[in-house]
């Protein structure tokens, strides 16, 4: 192990900052041991490459984190940034998720002892983020074992993932793999994610993001949302998810709104997903609450025009939930080539039959099982979007 102190780092990127097209090189092998550290534009040449073949790992214990911090290697304000190489970052999240779960069922015995993880702060750290950049590029890498989210863009313009691997334990809590706010022409493809929530978490501020090729599960599945909490106004579109295969998620394809907020969410295409033991393949949740109960309240983010195509596979529990909002009910829901079919092992609670309420749209062909819930056409008083919605 290589233990290089984060001035280290922040000095190879002040001298790399300086010059165009320039290469920090992270040679294989080796492992670096860091705190938090953020490479920082806005003053930096562009093209900057960041060749990872070691590993990066986070430090561990409650001292280098002092109360907690919202990420722990961050790129800020930077056009043109590629992550690149056949390393690993290794957030070394354990002792994180042992302190938020007390129940934690693990029996390895750990070097830490319980006042070391007591002491961890709460608020816990995103592995890899960047934030207001364009022209982003990481590529090849694997992220691993992430305290919290694993890759995370916020008001980015300009993104392209590919080859990368994102693992972390089916229980480990909020371990989102990929988490998009904000950010605008995003292609994430040939990837395989592994999580504890969220294969793909796209947010409000979001436009067209092409997602395909990738590999989900376990985890939460792909998810647009939750959006519009706390009364916020949510705008997403031009969201293209295809080509995708999720194995033993919670969820497959899914929009979830909080109740509450404005907005809208239109243009999304879901096509060619293959699904292999999910519980709900298809769900649009405009009731989401993460907590046991949350505020009735009329008003929600629109959902128009979201096209489902050849989604195919078994599912567990339910094979498609549209609980869509009174107030401003779904439209323009379109289904095609849908087959799904219930996995019957014994352990499972299957609910074979679809649930919609407020949902409308039309079945282009036959489903398996039949969506017969579906309400046809658009809502009474073509009541589909208002001034409230519009982004």
């Amino acid at each position: 192990n290589y233990t290089m102190g984060s001035q280290a780092f922040e000095a190879a990127w002040t001298a790399a900052c300086k010059v165009e097209a320039s290469t920090v090189l992270l040679p294989p092998e080796l492992e670096f041991v860091v705190g938090p550290i953020s490479f920082s534009g806005p003053n930096c040449k562009p093209n900057i490459i960041f060749q990872l073949d070691g590993t990066i790992s986070a430090k561990t214990g409650a001292r280098a984190w002092g109360s907690g911090l919202l990420q722990w290697l961050e790129f800020t304000k930077l056009n043109g940034i590629s992550i690149q190489g056949s390393g690993v970052i290794n957030g070394q999240g354990k002792e994180w998720w042992t302190y938020s779960d007390s129940n934690d069922d693990d029996d390895d015995t750990d070097s830490y002892t319980d006042q070391e993880l007591e002491k961890m702060p709460q608020i816990k750290p995103t592995a890899l983020r960047f934030y207001g950049s364009s022209n982003v590029r990481v590529t090849g890498i694997s992220i691993i074992n992430s305290p919290q989210c694993h890759l995370k863009f916020d008001s980015c313009q300009g993104v392209m993932v590919h080859n990368l691997t994102i693992s972390s334990p089916e229980n480990s809590p909020n371990t989102d793999g990929i988490h998009l706010q904000n950010s605008k022409d995003v292609s994430i493809h040939h990837t395989d994610l592994a999580c504890g929530d969220d294969c793909i978490s796209i947010q409000t501020g979001c436009s067209d993001v092409n997602i395909h090729n990738v590999n989900c599960g376990p985890g939460h599945g792909i998810s647009i949302g939750g959006l519009g909490r706390y009364n916020t106004k949510a705008c997403v579109s031009n969201i293209t998810v295809r080509d995708v295969n999720m194995f033993k998620t919670m969820t497959g394809v899914r929009i979830k709104t909080w109740q509450g907020g404005s907005g809208l969410v239109q243009g999304i295409r879901f096509s060619n997903i293959h699904m292999s033991e999910v519980q709900t393949p298809i769900m649009i949740d405009q009731f989401y609450c993460d907590k046991t109960s949350c505020t009735n309240q009329s008003s929600a983010v629109a959902v128009s025009g979201v096209q489902y195509e050849n989604i195919r596979g078994t599912f567990t529990f339910k094979p498609a939930h549209f609980a869509c909002s009174d107030s401003s009910p779904c439209s323009e829901i379109t289904l095609t080539g849908i087959q799904l079919r219930p996995l019957t092992v014994p352990q499972y609670h299957i609910c074979s039959s679809p649930f919609c309420w407020q949902a409308f749209g039309e079945l282009y062909t036959p489903t398996i099982p039949p969506i017969s819930c579906l309400q046809l056409g658009k809502p009474a008083g073509n009541r589909v979007l208002s001034d409230h919605d519009q982004c």
